[in-house]
C-alpha cells in the first residue's frame, strides 16, 4: 500500500518532467538545424541554449502557478489546499529560475567573449552584464526571478502577505525582460519590435502556463476544474489572438521580407512555429465548443495541447538564440 502510495504521488511530477524535457531537446534539436549552434565553442552554446529554455519553462510555470491560484473561487476548503500547494510549487519553481537566470548569464557572458565558461573572468562578467543589453537583461530576469522566490517563501509563512497577482505580474516581468533586451533591442523598427515581441511572450506565458496548472493542479479535482476552465478558456482565446497578431508582425520585423521564411534558419523554425500554433488552434477551438455545449473536454487533449506547447516553448528558446 505504501508503495502504491509513493507511486501516485510520483505521477503528478512525471508529467511536467516529460514536459521539459520534450522542451530541452526540441531547443536543442531545432537550434543545430537552424545554425545557431556555430560560432563559439560548442559546450557554450549549448549550455546558453538548454539554460535559456529551461528559464522560460520555470518562468511558464511561475505564470501558471499564479494565474490558476487566481482563477479559483475566493472561498472553499479545497480551493485553499490547491493554493498552498501551488504556492509550495512556486517556491521550487522560483528556486529553478533564478539558479538557470544566474547560469544562462554566465553562459551569455561566454557566448559574447567567444570563450568558456570556466575561463571567463570577473571583468568579462561586469563588462557584460553593464554595457550590453542582452546582459541587464539577463540580469533584470534574475532579480525577478528572486523576487518571485521571495514572495512564494513568504505565502508559504502567510498567504495574505503577499497577494498572488503581485508574483503572476513579476513572473511575467522576468520573462519579458530577456525577450525584450534580445535580437528584438537591436532590431531595424525595435520599437515595433520591442512591443510586439513583449505582447507575443506575455501571452505565450499566460496561455502555456495556465493550462499546464491547471492540468497538474486541477485535473483530478473536477469541482474546480469546471470552476475555473470556463473563465481560463476566454483568457486563452485572447490569447491565441494576441499570439497570432503578434507573431506575425514580429516575424515581418525581424525577418525583413517574407522571402527569408524560405532561405534562412529563423525564418524556418517560424514556419514550424506557425504550425504548432494553427494546431493548438484547433485544439482550443474544441475544447471551447465543448464547454459551450455543456460538456466537460477530454483532459487527453488538454495534454496532447500542453505537449506541443512544451515543444513550442523549445522553438521559441532556440529562436532567441538564433539570429534573423
Amino acid at each position: 500500500m505504501a508503495h502504491r502510495g509513493t507511486a501516485i504521488r510520483a505521477r503528478p511530477l512525471l508529467v511536467p518532467a516529460l514536459w521539459v524535457a520534450l522542451a530541452l531537446a526540441t531547443t536543442l534539436v531545432a537550434a543545430a538545424l537552424a545554425g545557431a549552434l556555430r560560432g563559439a565553442p560548442l559546450p557554450t552554446l549549448v549550455g546558453a541554449g538548454l539554460s535559456r529554455a529551461t528559464a522560460d519553462v520555470a518562468g511558464v510555470a511561475c505564470v501558471g502557478l499564479a494565474l490558476v491560484a487566481i482563477l479559483l473561487p475566493a472561498s472553499g476548503r479545497e480551493a485553499d489546499r490547491v493554493r498552498r500547494t501551488a504556492d509550495r510549487a512556486l517556491v521550487a519553481a522560483g528556486g529553478v529560475w533564478v539558479a538557470v537566470a544566474l547560469l544562462g548569464a554566465a553562459f551569455g557572458a561566454a557566448v559574447g567573449v567567444g570563450r568558456p565558461v570556466t575561463s571567463l573572468t570577473t571583468s568579462d562578467l561586469a563588462a557584460w552584464t553593464t554595457a550590453l543589453a542582452a546582459g541587464r537583461g539577463a540580469v533584470l530576469a534574475a532579480a525577478c526571478a528572486a523576487v518571485v522566490l521571495g514572495c512564494a517563501i513568504a505565502r508559504l509563512r502567510d498567504p495574505d502577505a503577499v497577494p498572488v497577482r503581485v508574483v503572476l505580474v513579476v513572473a511575467l516581468l522576468g520573462l519579458l525582460t530577456p525577450a525584450v533586451t534580445g535580437h528584438a533591442g537591436s532590431a531595424p523598427g525595435h520599437e515595433v519590435a520591442v512591443t510586439t515581441v513583449a505582447l507575443h511572450v506575455g501571452a505565450a506565458a499566460l496561455w502555456v502556463g495556465g493550462l499546464a496548472a491547471s492540468l497538474v493542479l486541477l485535473g483530478r479535482r473536477p469541482t474546480l476544474l469546471r470552476a475555473a476552465l470556463p473563465r481560463f478558456s476566454k483568457l486563452a482565446g485572447a490569447c491565441l489572438v494576441m499570439v497570432t497578431v503578434s507573431g506575425v508582425l514580429t516575424a515581418q520585423v525581424r525577418l525583413g521580407s517574407w522571402t527569408a521564411l524560405a532561405t534562412t534558419g529563423y525564418g524556418a523554425l517560424v514556419m514550424v512555429k506557425v504550425a504548432a500554433l494553427a494546431l493548438l488552434g484547433g485544439l482550443g477551438l474544441a475544447m471551447r465548443r465543448r464547454l459551450a455545449a455543456g460538456t466537460e473536454p477530454a483532459l487527453r487533449w488538454a495534454g496532447l495541447e500542453t505537449v506541443v506547447m512544451a515543444a513550442t516553448l523549445g522553438l521559441a528558446a532556440a529562436l532567441s538564440q538564433t539570429a534573423p
